[in-house]
């Protein structure tokens, strides 16, 4: 499962990439306005330290101007992936992106309905937003295991990108479900490689080392 980091701060995102392990960002206008700076100069820095997928988000709401905006975010780079709301409009403008070689992200998805619908628009992500599922008693990683099931039944070759993570367990779940990346906050990236038994163990051989009266390898 491919792992991206959800955030728009280059530097946050330069430190986790030196571990090797992100496979790509995700960003959208709450972000990018967190980030602060000029948006297009942060999403060429994002660029040029990830070599992956980088979801930039439109903010027109029809598919005309979704169209302009998508084509000048994906001017920045080749790795630009355009962002969509699951609307009537998002969806005509992902056809409309698709058709002419733009690889896309369907985002703000809730339901197997509408992830049929942004495949069959050849969304190249689809994004389910499991945690505001979780967040109305619904079973979002439910959703997940239920596109899973679409989209191997019918051959759609969209990438199920789960979205909206809170936790450990919403990635955990994500992975065992069947989706193809999970986009993280970075304070779940970090966590999700620490444990304490890990840290008392480390602390253990370090001990046992240092009281053998051995120096550095």
């Amino acid at each position: 499962m491919m792992l991206f980091l959800d955030t728009a701060e280059t530097d946050v995102i330069a430190e986790r990439a030196s571990t090797g392990l992100v496979d790509g960002v995700t960003t959208n206008p709450s972000l990018a306005a967190k980030a602060g700076g000029d948006f297009f100069e942060g999403l060429k820095a994002i660029c040029e330290t990830i070599d992956g997928p980088i979801s930039a988000e439109v903010i027109a709401t029809d598919a005309h101007n979704m169209i302009a905006e998508g084509k000048k975010l994906r001017a920045i780079h080749d790795n630009i992936v355009v962002k969509l709301p699951l609307t009537f409009e998002g969806l005509k403008a992902c056809r409309a992106l698709t058709d002419d070689g733009h690889p896309t992200n369907v985002t703000l998805c809730f339901s197997v309905a509408q992830a049929l619908m942004a495949a069959k628009a050849g969304a190249t992500f689809v994004s389910p937003f499991i945690g505001r599922l979780d967040d109305q008693g619904e079973d979002g990683l439910g959703l997940i295991e239920d596109i899973r099931m679409l989209y191997d039944e019918h051959g759609f070759a969209t990438y199920i990108l789960a979205a909206s993570i809170r936790s450990m367990e919403h990635v955990e779940g994500s992975a065992l479900a069947g989706a193809d990346a999970c986009t993280i906050p970075p304070k779940i990236f970090d966590a999700m490689i620490q444990h304490d038994l890990t840290d008392n163990g480390l602390d253990a051989f370090l001990k046992d080392w240092a009281n053998a009266g051995k120096g550095a390898l």
